[in-house]
């Protein structure tokens, strides 16, 4: 193992990038190379963080603290990659990390996986030095990554969450030229939506999976009581902004998530997608608030409303 400038590569499906923290063992402190190698090797349930992009100061933290990156298995890939074997190339390393990684992910989660939920499948793979020294261990884990592949910190551990796709509220989702939902951004930037609350299905549909249209109903009746809550009863309609609760897909559904969340947006005027708006929402129904969202002129007019 070499303790130099990096000790891993995550590999995140679809980015890459390359990554510590000193604590204390008794009296005797240790480097940041070697909590970094120690995080790079840590055993199953562990969380990890580090700052992005880089993730020199990768280190190992409580996972009852926000982290990004939670241990689910460390797998050994030598079988089918013996001494010699030249370094995989990065579109290769997704496809033996989805494969690697898998199976150990969902019985990590209790032998189910959302694949369009709370957590994606990730992995530290080791650099070519370690590689060509005979390192073979692909270190697979759960990560929470916003819709530009940037990611989220997560705070618990994954094994013992829901798997919903949801959000805290108060979060603001950008809106981008193409009329798709970008990363969360401070709410008094233009943004799509504003997250008011999150709330459960299960109660009403204990039974099979219930069509959209079923989950759209009880969604909006559910939310409408959050939003109220959120809003000091603001009226949403006077102001231009329309409710956009989620529904969840069948896999989730079968994946056990009933959970989604409430948001507030504003439609184009001609309905054919969404208009940005700013500030929040949050209280703007009581005097002496912040001003509530406004739609402004679109940047765009192709595409239809996107949810999540």
């Amino acid at each position: 193992m070499m303790a130099g400038a990096f000790v891993g590569s995550l590999l995140l499906l679809g980015t890459s990038t390359v990554f510590s923290w000193p604590v204390a063992v008794g009296n005797a402190p240790i480097t940041v190379e070697e909590e970094r190698a120690l995080a790079f090797d840590a055993p199953t349930g562990s969380c990890l963080t580090w700052t992005p992009p880089e993730g020199a100061d990768m280190k190992r933290v409580d996972c009852a603290q926000p982290h990004l990156f939670e241990v689910t298995s460390n797998v050994d890939i030598s079988a089918d990659y013996p001494a010699n074997s030249p370094v995989p190339e990065v579109s290769r390393w997704h496809d033996i990390a989805k494969q690697k990684c898998t199976p150990g992910a969902t019985a990590y989660l209790g032998g189910t996986l959302d694949p369009f939920g709370r957590y994606t499948i990730s992995a530290l793979k080791p650099t070519d030095p370690q590689w060509q020294d005979g390192d073979r261990k692909l270190r697979c884990g759960l990560q929470r990554m916003a819709p530009s592949g940037g990611l989220l910190a997560s705070s618990g551990t994954a094994a013992h969450q829901d798997q919903s796709n949801v959000h805290d509220p108060g979060t603001c989702l950008a809106l981008l030229d193409n009329q798709k939902i970008g990363d969360p951004i401070p709410c008094d930037r233009s943004h799509a939506y504003e997250i008011v609350g999150n709330v459960d299905l299960g109660p009403a549909f204990p039974g099979d999976y219930p069509t959209k249209d079923a989950q759209a109903d009880k969604a909006n009746e559910l939310c409408a009581a959050v939003t109220n809550e959120y809003t000091g009863g603001a009226d949403l309609a006077a102001k231009g902004l329309t409710p956009y609760p989620d529904t969840l897909e069948q896999e989730s559904w079968a994946a056990g998530s009933r959970k989604v969340d409430c948001k507030v947006g504003a439609k184009l005027p001609d309905g054919s997608g969404l208009a940005p708006i700013t500030n929040s929402v949050r209280g703007s129904g009581t005097e002496g608030s912040p001003a509530p969202p406004v739609p402004t002129e679109p940047t765009t007019t192709s595409g239809t409303p996107a949810g999540g």
